[in-house]
């Protein structure tokens, strides 16, 4: 069992959970991450870990609601419930060293799990340059704590409702056309991701991409989230979830984020029905 001490909606749909788990806050490194299972009935869902403080021994969940379980966990679990299970840290950790100029790119909910690791590159010496983007203004967050770990911030809306208009490669493409990037991290969709790797490898400037396929023991024992990088099966809970962007096989990838897509729809659809029934 994990208590959660606190939780707060940071934007439209995203919630930033704070839940006591010292033995993981006392190990967690960046670019680590955990799974939970609210109930006994519940699913096993990957977060990344988006903070911790050792000493208080707690972890920092930033979720945003959009399948049944994570619609299940902003809406029915508050401060002083419990969640049933938790295991981490799981995952390699972030290679953090002195690299030079880095630029960690989040986009919407990646800018959580961008931010330890801009901090730990930081902390290493390093030049860091953040760019934070979202689809619009109401769902950016965290900038503030973006900015005190970058020596450069910049922000970016496809719509234009608040820092630059248009996507995070474009500042990215600018960076690396200036020759200032020792090296990129990039977190937040597929798509996104994908485009900033293809972006980089055209400066041949490494990039460095967390994938979040689906999961289910976080040991490598079920083999559910295969990808497939440099022509070999890798598993994301074990082998990553970290890897050089451009040697994934975007395609394969994006495929098998959509393969069950149908029956996640109808799992919320039950949930919403249960939702219902219960109001």
């Amino acid at each position: 069992m994990a208590k959660i001490l606190k939780t707060k909606e940071i934007c439209t749909n995203i919630w930033e959970f704070i839940i006591e788990a010292p033995l993981i806050a006392s190990k967690a490194q960046a670019g680590q991450f955990l799974i939970l299972r609210l109930h006994e009935r519940g699913e096993r869902i990957p977060l990344t870990l988006a903070d911790w403080d050792p000493e208080a021994g707690t972890v920092t969940l930033v979720v945003q609601a959009v399948g049944k379980s994570t619609r299940e966990m902003v809406e029915r679990f508050g401060e002083g419930d419990e969640i049933r299970d938790v295991v981490g840290p799981l995952g390699l950790p972030s290679e953090i060293k002195r690299y030079g100029t880095v630029v960690c790119v989040g986009g919407g909910v990646g800018i959580a799990p961008i931010y330890p690791i801009a901090r730990a590159l930081k902390a290493a010496g390093n030049g860091v340059v953040t760019i934070a983007g979202a689809r619009r203004r109401d769902l950016l967050f965290w900038l503030d704590k973006l900015d005190a770990v970058s020596d450069e911030l910049i922000v970016t809306t496809d719509d234009g409702s608040f820092g630059r208009k248009g996507l995070v490669t474009e500042p990215l493409r600018e960076l690396l056309e200036a020759g200032r990037v020792d090296k990129i991290w990039a977190i937040g969709p597929a798509v996104m991701m994908k485009f900033c790797s293809l972006t980089a490898s055209e400066f041949d400037v490494p990039i460095v991409v967390s994938l979040n396929p689906i999961m289910i023991d976080g040991t490598g024992m079920c083999g559910v989230c295969r990808v497939e990088v440099a022509g070999e099966t890798k598993f994301a809970c074990v082998d990553g979830p970290e890897f050089e962007g451009d040697k994934v096989n975007w395609d394969l990838f994006l495929a098998r984020l959509a393969m069950y897509r149908d029956l996640e729809e109808k799992a919320l659809e039950a949930y919403r029905a249960t939702t219902e029934e219960r109001l």
